[in-house]
């Protein structure tokens, strides 16, 4: 869940930063004296108490702690209404949801904000006119809560609103932010403005999340995601915005992308970039010339993941015209995964040389051995073995 389930991106906490606490068991049950003076820890000078005490008590049933934490959102200290509301986002306190739409118009930022993040954790609709409100807010930190709130609420009446932002916020952490929400909300009358961010932001962040945004919209085939996610693999001086694009039309099974694919991976000079083009025209899987022209090219690349993904490609597109240059690569590949990959495409690409399989049979490498076992027992064996994906997707 990319941690959004451990906290650890709440906008205010009292040490101030996202703390990683992703490796740490939950808390067993604690008894309630525990957990009374851990609420009184709350309003600790030391910020370390307090993170801890919330930390702890954000491990408890909802049942048991949200009433205190209530109590103390009401509270005349500002630090301690923030800190409540990150507790009772942690602890999904489904009964406070409209005090936390009340802690919404608090003069403090910082309760404004966690509230805000808490309601998203809710994912109560009633609460999403009012996080629209907050798209406005004066404080960054507030507009980019709101924004991410309102992109885990599964609605549509957002995006209007959701694309402003994207277009017109000063803060380019927002502006990113909103085209997150935006592809949670699968890009719904949003693909020209997505487009528009994609190509043309001053902030290589925000242009990354927008080739996302378009990658993972229903229309994502359509001409204006994939002709603006095409000049992004082409132009982008970031290779995070070049990747992701290059994901994206892959997401986007275009035939029209092939030949901004082919030529990203004749060309880009980052291997991630080559290696993820590699993984869009086997996605797209359409056996075009152009794609297998920039899939053989990429057999001589120099790192052994993008090889990889160049041979699983082959194989998945399954065109006869590459048998001659898989054969050569076969020859010359000194990494049994590669080798293994190799033997799949040049299978699912026509080849049946009895001759090559009985070769292979004899390797010093075990996997290898086992890949001619599995070419000769027919296509179907290989399936779905190699699977090569690209990184990690981009999140706010």
């Amino acid at each position: 869940g990319n941690n959004w389930g451990n906290g650890v991106d709440a906008p205010v906490t009292p040490l101030g930063t996202a703390q990683d606490r992703s490796d740490r068991a939950r808390t067993d049950e604690l008894p309630a004296a525990d957990i009374s003076r851990l609420m009184t820890a709350l309003a600790s000078d030391d910020a370390c108490v307090r993170e801890l005490s919330i930390r702890l008590i954000g491990d408890q049933e909802s049942s048991v702690v949200a009433p205190e934490l209530l109590s103390r959102l009401s509270s005349s200290d500002a630090s301690l209404r923030t800190v409540a509301a990150f507790g009772l986002g942690l602890v999904h306190a489904k009964t406070a949801v409209n005090q936390l739409i009340g802690a919404l118009r608090d003069a403090t930022p910082g309760v404004r904000a966690n509230s805000a993040w808490a309601l998203g954790r809710l994912e109560d609709g009633k609460a999403l006119s009012s996080l629209v409100q907050l798209f406005r807010d004066d404080a960054p930190m507030v507009r980019e809560a709101a924004v991410i709130a309102a992109g885990r609420m599964d609605s549509t009446s957002t995006v209007a609103a959701l694309t402003r932002t994207l277009q017109h916020d000063d803060a380019a952490s927002v502006r990113r932010a909103a085209a997150w929400a935006l592809g949670q909300l699968d890009g719904h009358g949003a693909a020209v403005a997505l487009a528009s961010a994609a190509t043309g932001d001053a902030d290589a962040g925000v242009r990354e999340m927008s080739a996302w945004a378009l990658g993972n919209a229903d229309d994502a085939d359509g001409s204006v995601a994939v002709t603006a996610l095409g000049t992004a693999l082409r132009k982008d001086s970031d290779v995070d915005v070049r990747e992701t694009a290059a994901w994206a039309l892959g997401k986007s099974g275009s035939e029209a992308a092939t030949d901004a694919l082919a030529s990203a991976a004749e060309s880009d000079q980052s291997t991630r970039v080559r290696g993820t083009a590699a993984w869009a025209m086997g996605h797209i899987g359409h056996a075009d010339s152009r794609a297998v022209a920039g899939l053989t090219h990429l057999l001589g690349d120099s790192n052994d993941d993008t090889r990889l993904r160049a041979a699983w490609a082959l194989g998945q597109i399954g065109d006869n015209s590459a048998m001659q240059p898989i054969r050569e690569a076969l020859n010359r590949e000194k990494n049994s995964e590669v080798r293994r990959a190799l033997v799949r495409a040049f299978v699912k690409s026509g080849g049946d040389s009895s001759q090559l399989m009985t070769g292979l049979l004899n390797s010093g490498d075990p996997e290898v051995r086992e890949a001619a076992v599995r070419s000769l027992a027919g296509a179907r064996a290989f399936n779905p073995w190699p699977w090569p994906w690209p990184r990690p997707r981009p999140w706010p």
